[in-house]
């Protein structure tokens, strides 16, 4: 793509405010009238053609001024997303919102998505935190019928699965306890990594119950969400941009299929570090259902002990300047609330 002129940059940056703000198509002589610009309609003219042809600016109707394309606005973010700041007055209001708050975690997660949903009026979601290296707490083998066996594996977390496994034969109960008393004495604290590190035993069946609970410490630590929270659906379903069209209904499917939501942000999230924002606008082309809609990530908590994610999903004309100040200070409370809570006990 061709390099911008610093008289581009500026309209570009004009164009894309503009029509942020009035939801309509900008044309030359608005930008005249109202941003007082020492230059002539033609000469305007001529520029947004030239930002048209080179992909950040298209034209909705014939006679009409020019909106921005995706490309459009990830330009815009990228010069902006350092930039933008919450006002004083605002920071202010919601950090004594969350000292008010209770220790509760679910107080605080709760609180989180409101703040999210009432500052950028969209819809927010925020994940509770949770622990990145899952370790092995206890494991309990069951005889359910025949060959197959329950396992019940608690991870050091708290969080619980049960899988059933088919054996090669038949085992007695006893030999499941046997089994089950030894791996509880030999894996206890211990990792995925550290688990297959040891090698190899003898004991077929422990081999494969091993197997099993490996597998689960992986997806566990692999896994980006516990306990979702949401807040705001309804200010993005009756905003201007989609109030008659379904490609915001489209959309809030994934904060209604908790699994998609899940692959969304750990597919979106897997490099991202703590404290690092992300937008992602028109669905990257991975998300048709995102086609017409941003969304503005952050991963907050305390790098190797609990991370969780937050963030705003908003039509593509969302306020970005409020947005992104608004979900990078909330991650930034939300890590000091690990830090003071999680990691003091």
């Amino acid at each position: 793509m061709n390099e911008l002129t610093e008289r581009q940059k500026t309209l570009l940056m004009l164009i894309i405010r503009d029509h942020i703000d009035s939801a309509q198509p900008v044309g030359s002589q608005r930008l005249v009238d109202h941003y007082h610009i020492d230059l002539s309609s033609a000469t305007i003219r001529n520029e947004m053609a030239a930002l048209t042809e080179m992909g950040y600016l298209r034209q909705p109707h014939t006679s009409a001024g020019r909106v921005p394309t995706e490309e459009g606005y990830r330009y815009f973010v990228g010069q902006m997303v350092n930039q933008a700041q919450l006002p004083e007055a605002v920071r202010n209001t919601i950090a004594h919102q969350f000292h008010q708050a209770s220790a509760d975690v679910d107080q605080w997660m709760q609180l989180a998505a409101s703040v999210l949903a009432h500052q950028s009026q969209g819809a927010s979601v925020v994940t509770a935190p949770r622990s990145m290296e899952a370790r092995f707490k206890h494991v309990e083998l069951i005889s359910t019928q025949g060959r197959q066996v329950l396992m019940v594996l608690v991870i050091g977390s708290g969080e619980v699965s049960q899988q059933i496994l088919t054996l090669a034969e038949p085992v007695t109960q006893e030999r499941l306890s046997q089994a089950a008393s030894h791996l509880n004495g030999v894996l206890s604290g211990m990792t995925a990594d550290a688990i297959a590190a040891i090698g190899s035993r003898s004991d077929a069946l422990e081999q494969d119950i091993v197997i099993l609970i490996t597998g689960e410490l992986n997806r566990t630590e692999h896994a980006v969400a516990g306990e979702i929270y949401t807040d705001g659906l309804t200010n993005v379903l009756t905003g201007p941009d989609y109030a008659e069209s379904d490609d915001m209904r489209r959309a809030l499917r994934l904060f209604e299929e908790r699994s998609t939501l899940q692959d969304l942000l750990a597919r979106t999230t897997v490099n991202s570090s703590v404290g690092g924002l992300q937008v992602l606008i028109g669905g990257e082309g991975m998300w048709e259902d995102l086609r017409q809609c941003s969304m503005v990530l952050a991963r907050y908590g305390v790098p190797g002990l609990a991370t969780g994610m937050l963030g705003v999903l908003g039509p593509m004309r969302m306020s970005y300047a409020r947005t992104i100040p608004t979900v990078r200070y909330v991650a930034g409370l939300l890590s000091d609330m690990v830090n003071n809570r999680m990691v003091g006990e």
